[in-house]
């Protein structure tokens, strides 16, 4: 079957995640716990993988360097489940920095590419970038119980909108043919 015939079933979802956005935006603390969880998990089940490829590896070398980045994302995994408010806290501190270093980085790309026309939109984009990390690390420690939930909220409510409009139009191009 093709994806313009099962519009419906796409449309349910989008409100779905829509849905869930909204519902992460009236929970944002919750939303930040669970995201923890979520990276937990994640660190957890990569850890373990890398730990396990390691002794299929030959070389005290290549073994000792597979076993302890396994062992450092399963401990951070780990952490990340007994305190998931600390793991927030530097999550949102590393995003605040990210944010900072990819601003400065955008900022020196666009005065690199002058004169070219897009060269403003990029500068522009640094800018943001830039002033998106001075405010998340000026917030810094107090917004790590609500930012990354929030961040979460915002991104499930847009991309179940997406889904919505994309399964409306896919409806109306199936109509149409």
């Amino acid at each position: 079957m093709l994806l313009r015939e099962r519009w419906g079933l796409l449309l349910a979802f989008g409100l779905a995640i829509c849905g869930l956005g909204i519902v992460a935006f009236f929970n944002v603390t919750i939303a930040t716990v669970a995201s923890i969880y979520y990276v937990g998990a994640t660190m957890l089940i990569a850890g373990i993988l890398q730990i396990a490829y390691a002794f299929q590896v030959s070389g005290w070398r290549p073994f000792l360097n597979w076993f302890l980045i396994g062992l450092l994302y399963s401990v951070a995994g780990v952490l990340a489940f007994f305190n998931p408010l600390l793991a927030s806290s530097v999550l949102t501190l590393l995003l605040g920095f990210s944010l900072l270093v990819v601003g400065v980085l955008r900022i020196a790309a666009g005065f690199s590419l002058r004169p070219a026309s897009f060269a403003s939109w990029m500068l522009a984009a640094g800018t943001v970038t830039l002033l998106a990390g001075i405010i998340v690390l000026a917030g810094w420690p107090l917004n790590s119980l609500w930012l990354i939930g929030m961040l979460l909220a915002v991104d499930l409510a847009f991309h179940g909108v997406a889904l919505a409009v994309f399964a409306i139009m896919l409806k109306r191009s199936h109509q149409a043919g």
